[in-house]
């Protein structure tokens, strides 16, 4: 009879060596089910929004663009829960933590610059106003 607790002599003895822990199997990795409603979420959350774009369903074009934001948002928090498992025990939390801190930062400084933009629009263009286009020509 062979012995079928021989080691290969790679270092390790088991999967426990690989840093994975499999103990609590489907916290860490999903489960097909899982992947399968993220892929849908995800399909239709493309599909609206070109469907809104390609058919102009919403005439007014800023309009169409925050209900494609809006569409974005949700399909970012698909792809985090469904397919990066993301949720407020993965890592002890600290995912959680780490992403609350990400979408801070990212937030300030979209706000930020959509302030700083309007802010420079509105106190700089008066000036380009004072010019026709034949005044252009001339300078």
């Amino acid at each position: 009879m062979s012995d079928h607790n021989h080691h290969h002599g790679h270092g390790h003895d088991g999967h426990d060596d690989h840093g994975h822990d499999h103990a609590d199997g489907s916290a860490v990795h999903g489960s097909m089910k899982d992947y399968v409603i993220g892929f849908v979420l995800s399909v239709i959350l493309t599909a609206i929004p070109f469907w809104l774009v390609m058919n102009h369903v919403i005439e007014s074009p800023a309009t169409t663009a925050y209900v494609i934001l809006g569409f974005a948002a949700v399909q970012m928090v698909v792809h985090m829960v469904y397919f990066l498992h993301m949720n407020s025990k993965s890592e002890g939390g600290w995912n959680m933590l780490a992403l609350i801190f990400t979408i801070i930062i990212v937030v300030i400084t979209l706000a930020g610059s959509i302030w700083v933009m309007y802010h420079m629009n509105a106190n700089m263009m008066p000036v380009m106003e004072m010019h026709t286009p034949q005044q252009m020509h001339d300078m």
